[in-house]
């Protein structure tokens, strides 16, 4: 077999001169030799540098020359033998063959480089940074090949190892001093240098190979890079080039380098005035030609589709929450015509135009970045955000665009038990779903998406929250929701309701939280009038939803304001409750000194003169209104105070008595006693103080001389509703009670005085024509006993059905009056509740008095 020769380099001894060292090599020229450091080159540097340029020499123009060191070693080795079975190769074949063998060298250099250079001597920092430097940039010089990717060429080393020497420079000096080679990489301007190559992506992938050297550098270096020109200039113009191109093979680094920098101005808010660039002074922006000049605005990703709105083609179902982003809006693309004038936060335009990736790893990383830039608290930033970048478009068109995307009819059970998705995490498999629905896909996508929009909001500068708050108002919540709660179709109220429901329960963000109740309930702030309820007429119609002929929109819409009265928001309880109470125009306008009738007050419920407790012939055997109501204790004098501390045994036992003992069935079951609420009470009671105690509520009632007894007395129209429902509670289905007596419920534990007396106090002198909760109880009890007296074995029954609900019999065969025996048990329950939280609340009120 024959042998081969191996290509001989003969290298002389280093020569010197007044400005530098060379090393000079037989038989080739100077140029194609890296300049080294003015150091003494050793025995084993020598072959460090004859072992590279044997390495690379695939690369130098003089390889293909006749007659060169190359060309005769080839001819040598190989013969004539070897140049025809070259020959009969086709030029595809050849080409290909080229490629492997470029592929074997590069590796094989890689290997080579790393031997030597841990065989060679160890160089001072700065001269081998200098070094990698210099064998990167004579690449350029010498390279005739231009269409070889970066990853066969040694480039990506000498990056590496230029990163390895800064790093070590850092963790070698004191904390905050810069070292010669990032001096000498600042000087001499090495980050612009890499931006123009990966600008021009040459060799090919050298953009990719830039982008890591960025992101790396930012990430590793500890000491504050970012306020160099030569730094955040050249961050500026790479920012530039993120986003351009949809799909393309840089994504993961661009998205990767903008996070980092994101990063950085978390770090260091200031930081982010380098970032706001005035569009005007830039003059590739006024240049008609390259990628940057055409961006003025939110330009477009260049998707090889024409410009303008792109839906997503028929058939195809958004994908799910931030992942999912970048085929949810129909907004997607625009024109960058329409882009305002001045839009220069071209970091937040980058990572717009990379939350539209079909890659859901990448989009998810541009909503994280995102919610960094928007919570810098600089006030310049927040404001360039808002007025001159697409990110309010971004949120209420993808926002939109889910909800339109749902089904009109989807079953209220599903949206409320759907499991709850957090942006980003919102893995969702189609094969493994057991409790798959129509639309669930749909709906884990709006969840998710208005979970980022919520918590974008909520992280946000002050200003700047207000303002995307104020717009999901305006152009989500007002075109398009409110449409859906305004329909007659009893199906699209359901669904549109049920889905409100969600998103009431899902806002945390402050900002948010208050557009989208100013959306529901208005902005008026005067005491409602009956002739004013319809002024505001979303908010009308909700109420009015609460006492609909069908029964699952009722218990629907009640579950909607159970879960509103539970936000934290002080408008929401003023705008449904507290105006109403505000002047207590709801107490007799009498002295209170004034003499009590029959032990009663003036004005206060008299049972014996109720039509429903009158003489009546028909029954004999009913009991009179003084028997039933005899425990509870009759008005004293000194009660004329309105301080609204009426001592709490009374209370309680009026509430407990209320319900005559023919109609109680909780003493015949163990364990439904009235102490069974006072622990939920208590805890309900804690956390509602814990919400409202920022709030400027008083911690007494207003003084009486300074109320407007004079004006008439309107209970609000929500309260209307619910005290109209609390007065059928005994023709009602069970589900629609345990409803209307869980929101009542809800507001008697609110911790303000004039609901305290409103609603829990029955010893308060009504004025002429008011009602008060407890007074609507007493009516109800009283038809209560006129209906008792005409249902044969009604305590039984009442006992069977209340074992029924609770699980303890098995269901059988139907009873008589079923609805209104339910209506029993859930009275008899509701006034236990409403004497523990009267318990609670006054005995709080007590112990934190003076």
């Amino acid at each position: 077999m024959e042998q081969r020769n191996p290509v001989m380099i003969t290298v002389a001894a280093p020569l010197q001169d007044n400005s530098q060292k060379t090393t000079q090599i037989d038989h080739l020229p100077l140029h194609r030799i890296p300049q080294r450091p003015p150091k003494k080159r050793s025995h084993l540097l020598a072959h460090r540098h004859e072992a590279l340029l044997f390495c690379d020499k695939r690369h130098s123009p003089l390889a293909d020359m006749p007659g060169s060191v190359y060309e005769s070693s080839n001819l040598d080795r190989g013969g004539g033998n070897r140049k025809k079975k070259i020959e009969e190769f086709s030029r595809s074949s050849r080409e290909k063959l080229v490629q492997s063998k470029n592929k074997m060298f590069s590796k094989f250099t890689s290997i080579l480089q790393h031997a030597v250079e841990a065989l060679a001597p160890s160089l001072p920092l700065q001269e081998d940074f200098v070094y990698h430097w210099k064998a990167i940039t004579h690449y350029y010089i010498e390279t005739s090949d231009d269409k070889a990717p970066v990853t066969d060429t040694n480039i990506p080393s000498h990056l590496e190892q230029m990163l390895d020497i800064l790093t070590q420079e850092e963790e070698e000096r004191e904390s905050g001093e810069t070292g010669p080679c990032m001096e000498y990489l600042l000087h001499h301007k090495i980050l612009e240098t890499l931006f123009t190559l990966g600008k021009a992506d040459c060799p090919p992938g050298m953009k990719q190979q830039v982008l890591t050297f960025y992101t790396k550098l930012l990430g590793r270096i500890h000491q504050p890079l970012l306020p160099h020109i030569n730094v955040h200039r050249p961050v500026q113009k790479l920012i530039r080039l993120c986003g351009e191109v949809l799909a393309a093979p840089t994504e993961n680094e661009e998205i990767q380098f903008l996070c980092i920098v994101c990063a950085k101005l978390k770090q260091d808010p200031y930081l982010v005035n380098f970032f706001l660039e005035n569009k005007a002074r830039r003059p590739e922006a006024q240049s008609p030609g390259g990628p940057v000049g055409a961006r003025g605005g939110l330009a477009s990703p260049d998707t090889g589709q024409p410009h303008g709105d792109q839906p997503p083609a028929p058939g195809e179902e958004p994908q799910a929450g931030a992942a999912a982003a970048a085929g949810g809006s129909p907004a997607n693309s625009r024109s960058s015509n329409n882009n305002h004038s001045s839009n220069n936060y071209n970091l937040v335009t980058s990572l717009l135009n990379l939350t539209r990736s079909p890659d859901g790893r990448v989009v998810v990383k541009a909503c994280e970045g995102l919610m960094l830039l928007v919570s810098l608290p600089e006030p310049a930033a927040a404001k360039c955000l808002t007025e001159n970048t697409e990110l309010v478009d971004l949120l209420t068109d993808r926002l939109s665009g889910f909800y339109k995307a749902l089904p009109t009819s989807m079953d209220p059970l599903d949206i409320e038990t759907v499991e709850s998705v957090n942006w980003g995490l919102d893995v969702y498999n189609l094969k493994d779903d057991a409790a798959i629905f129509a639309g669930k896909r749909g709906l884990i996508s709006f969840l998710s998406w208005l979970d980022y929009c919520d918590q974008l909001i909520k992280e946000a500068q002050k200003s700047a929250a207000t303002v995307m708050a104020r717009a999901v108002r305006e152009r989500f919540f007002i075109p398009v929701m409110e449409p859906q709660l305004m329909q007659t179709s009893e199906v699209g109220i359901l669904t549109s309701t049920a889905l409100l429901n969600r998103i009431i329960r899902q806002v945390t963000s402050e900002a948010l939280l208050q557009e989208m109740v100013y959306f529901l309930l208005g902005e008026e702030r005067e005491a409602e009038t009956p002739t004013g309820v319809t002024r505001y007429p979303l908010r009308h119609r909700l109420i009015e939803h609460c006492d609909h002929l069908s029964d699952e929109i009722s218990i629907m819409t009640l579950r909607l304001f159970e879960q509103l009265i539970q936000k934290p928001s002080q408008h929401i309880l003023f705008s449904l409750l507290l105006r109403s109470l505000e002047e207590r125009n709801y107490l007799e306008n009498k002295p209170a000194e004034e003499p009590l009738e029959n032990g009663l007050a003036h004005d206060a419920v008299d049972l014996e003169e109720d039509p429903l407790f009158g003489d009546d012939p028909s029954a004999d055997g009913r009991l009179s209104g003084s028997d039933w109501l005899s425990p509870s204790p009759s008005q004293s004098p000194d009660h004329g105070k309105t301080d609204g501390k009426t001592e709490v045994h009374k209370i309680v036992n009026s509430f407990l008595c209320l319900v005559p003992d023919e109609a109680k069935s909780s003493y015949h079951v163990e364990g439904t006693g009235y102490d069974t609420y006072l622990r939920d009470a208590h805890r309900q009671f804690r956390d509602y103080c814990g919400v409202c105690q920022r709030w400027d509520w008083r911690g007494t009632p207003k003084p009486i001389e300074k109320c407007d007894l004079d004006r008439p007395f309107f209970e609000g129209h929500f309260l209307k509703v619910l005290f109209d429902r609390m007065g059928r509670v005994l023709d009602q289905p069970y589900e629609v009670n345990l409803q209307v007596t869980s929101v009542l419920s809800k507001l008697c534990l609110l911790p303000h005085p004039h609901m305290h007396e409103y609603l829990l106090d029955p010893y308060i002198n009504l004025a002429p024509g008011c009602r008060s909760l407890f007074s609507v109880i007493v009516r109800v009890v009283g038809d209560l006993m006129l209906r008792i007296q005409r249902i044969p074995d009604f305590t039984p029954k009442l006992l069977l059905v209340r074992k029924r609900l609770l699980g303890l019999e098995p269901e059988g065969v139907n009873v008589d009056h079923m609805t209104l025996l339910e209506g029993v048990i859930v009275l008899e329950e509701f006034c236990k509740e409403l004497a523990a939280i009267a318990f609670v609340k006054f005995h709080a009120t007590a112990t934190s008095s003076p």
